[in-house]
């Protein structure tokens, strides 16, 4: 069996403390192979540089995803095109640096894909994610039944379809972009593990990993704001996905919440 922590959106520099301080408990507790986390926001709040994604894999992340805010740190050019670890979405324009999914060893020799994928219902426009799953799991499968999709959207409903779409087909398809936890998670009828959104790892007492009074100021006048990444307690949110190397199949998928501070 084979067992994949991913966690949710990290945010800021509260959400690599969470990283740094929660993976070794959670690793040992789960008995974790592989660690994935959606980092796209853990540069500032928003964006990646070189330093974070250091940062990131030293304490622990095996593979970072990524969605929308990508580029809001140019600094991540540096390193986009070199650092296999790191995944921008697989269907942003043909041409864009970078790869959108990869096989990854685990020590123990067993080998796991992981895919990164864009909405496109209020999003920003791309590639159909539907098709490009398809092109990446036709590529990844010839190597391994095991294959992680996270797919950062922000409507339900095309991460539901998505699920659908993917099931049997891939071992989890992991929601990501909301920062809100669902509790929706399920083994869908082919065996594919799924949950709409992982939700976030930062801040607990904000808004989505912001300081709490300026949204509620910007929604009461909508004068612009700065949105600071919020301070006080902090939890990284998440799944973990048990699943058989020979198949690819998931036996389980479970929600977790751990508090740091």
């Amino acid at each position: 069996m084979i067992t994949i922590l991913f966690a949710g959106d990290v945010v800021g520099k509260p959400g690599r403390r969470a990283v740094r301080e929660a993976l070794p408990v959670l690793r040992e507790r789960h008995a974790v192979d592989l660690v994935i986390a959606n980092a796209e926001n853990a540069a500032g709040g928003s964006g990646l540089t070189p330093d974070v994604v250091r940062e990131l894999t030293r304490d622990g992340v095996d593979v970072l995803t990524a969605g929308d805010h990508i580029w809001r740190n140019k600094a991540v050019l540096e390193i986009i095109g070199s650092e296999e670890r790191l995944l921008r979405p697989a269907n942003l324009p043909a041409g864009v640096p970078g790869r959108g999914g990869g096989v990854f060893t685990l020590p123990g020799g067993a080998r796991v894909g992981v895919v990164s994928l864009l909405g496109r219902v209020f999003m920003k426009p791309g590639e159909c994610p539907f098709a490009e799953a398809a092109r990446q799991i036709e590529r990844i499968a010839a190597a391994t039944p095991l294959i992680v999709v996270d797919f950062h959207a922000e409507a339900t409903s095309e991460k539901v379809a998505m699920g659908r779409h993917l099931d049997g087909r891939v071992t989890a398809v992991i929601g990501t972009h909301t920062h809100v936890q669902t509790a929706d998670e399920a083994l869908l009828p082919g065996g594919t593990a799924y949950i709409t959104d992982a939700g976030m790892t930062g801040p607990r007492d904000s808004v989505l990993g912001r300081e709490v009074e300026p949204v509620i100021r910007f929604f009461l006048t909508q004068m612009p704001q700065r949105f600071a990444v919020a301070g006080g307690g902090i939890e990284i949110q998440g799944v973990v996905i048990r699943a058989d190397p020979e198949t690819g199949r998931a036996l389980g998928i479970e929600r977790i919440r751990e508090r740091i501070a």
